[in-house]
């Protein structure tokens, strides 16, 4: 696909989500895509390959989550390339984003992302979940990172008293719901819609059960 081809594609997939993005954004969304190509042949830090996925797969599935993530501070573990930690991070200037990877190479490209789109409201941290040593958070999001129970357990130590766990997922888990450790429950659970993407999507949002 030409590159006015794939702004088209990205067009109709925000209007299909009702997103209103700030000016600019779409052209600088397209260019981180065009970053992951150029990187990944030798970073490998995507499976997907074709431009027309990465803005579906990526971008889109990255999106559609942003009207349930709160303002404020958003911590992304195994973010991987960015996702959606930092997709978000370029289009909701209101979050403050933490990216977390144990892969270097994987932070390498994040960190240069991060300066070459100037996103003031991102760090980037290498370091594995369970060892890292940040603030307590109030928002902690995966996506296809871990089960629930693996996620509640590494991120448990991150997490403040009345924050909460985002776990984007693709079919209801029913059995990792059922196998999360107390005192975490399942507070709710959104049904995503991606465009052009004929997948289950899930948002489950998790938090600490109170004594």
């Amino acid at each position: 696909m030409t590159d006015a081809q794939l702004l088209a594609l990205l067009d109709n997939g925000l209007r299909q989500l009702q997103l209103q993005l700030p000016e600019g954004s779409n052209e600088r969304l397209l260019s981180y895509v065009t970053a992951l190509q150029k990187w990944n042949s030798a970073y490998n830090l995507t499976a997907i390959r074709d431009p027309k996925d990465m803005v579906v797969k990526h971008l889109l599935d990255s999106l559609a989550v942003s009207p349930l993530v709160r303002s404020g501070s958003l911590l992304d573990v195994g973010t991987g390339a960015g996702l959606p930690g930092l997709v978000l991070a370029m289009v909701r200037p209101d979050l403050q984003v933490d990216l977390l990877d144990s892969n270097s190479k994987k932070t390498r490209f994040l960190v240069q992302m991060t300066a070459q789109f100037g996103l003031k409201n991102v760090r980037v941290h290498h370091a594995r979940v369970e060892q890292a040593q940040l603030p307590p958070q109030s928002q902690i999001i995966s996506r296809a990172f871990a089960s629930l129970s693996d996620f509640a357990h590494w991120c448990g130590h991150l997490l403040a008293g009345d924050g909460v766990l985002l776990a984007m997922k693709g079919l209801y888990p029913q059995d990792e719901i059922a196998a999360l450790p107390a005192p975490f429950v399942v507070r709710e659970s959104h049904a995503l819609t991606v465009p052009f993407l004929d997948e289950a999507r899930h948002l489950l949002v998790i938090g600490k059960q109170a004594a």
